[in-house]
């Protein structure tokens, strides 16, 4: 059996960067996730989170929107902050989800600095936004820290 070549394929591409290696590897895990339940389990999210977060050097606040059987609708980089902090802001949160008509979300940051534990801030806008979602009744399934060792708040009780 002879293979087939994708003549629509350049021949001479430059290599690939570092930064689009992970958009890709993002994505295939997104395709994978898709057609499933899988984002109801924390390794999952943070599989499919560090392959977005981890490229960044300053902190950047995104959610995954689910639908009712949890799976991705739609991930969303909202906010983009310094190198230790991103503002965030609830009402934004909130008309995205609406917008894509989301039923539970994954809330996601990253730690530039490596360290993944959750300061009194983090653990703060994440009560707030649980509030705020639960108004529309959107439930919120985690809140997933990356840096050297991704933290889930749903693994330590903090949800």
């Amino acid at each position: 059996m002879h293979n087939k070549v994708n003549l629509d394929y350049p021949v001479h591409q430059q290599p690939m960067t570092e930064h689009q290696i992970l958009e890709k590897a993002a994505e295939i895990i997104s395709n994978k996730f898709t057609d499933k339940d899988a984002f109801t389990d924390a390794a999952s999210s943070k599989q499919f989170l560090t392959f977005k977060l981890a490229k960044y050097e300053r902190e950047v606040f995104a959610i995954m929107i689910l639908d009712t059987q949890n799976q991705l609708i739609e991930y969303k980089e909202l906010f983009f902050g310094t190198v230790d902090n991103a503002t965030v802001h609830p009402r934004e949160v909130v008309k995205a989800v609406l917008a894509l008509n989301g039923s539970g979300v994954i809330l996601a940051h990253n730690h530039p600095s490596g360290v993944t534990e959750p300061s009194r801030a983090d653990i703060k806008i994440t009560q707030r936004l649980k509030g705020a979602l639960a108004l529309i009744d959107v439930r919120v399934l985690d809140h997933i820290v990356i840096g050297r060792e991704p933290m889930s708040f749903a693994e330590r009780g903090l949800i």
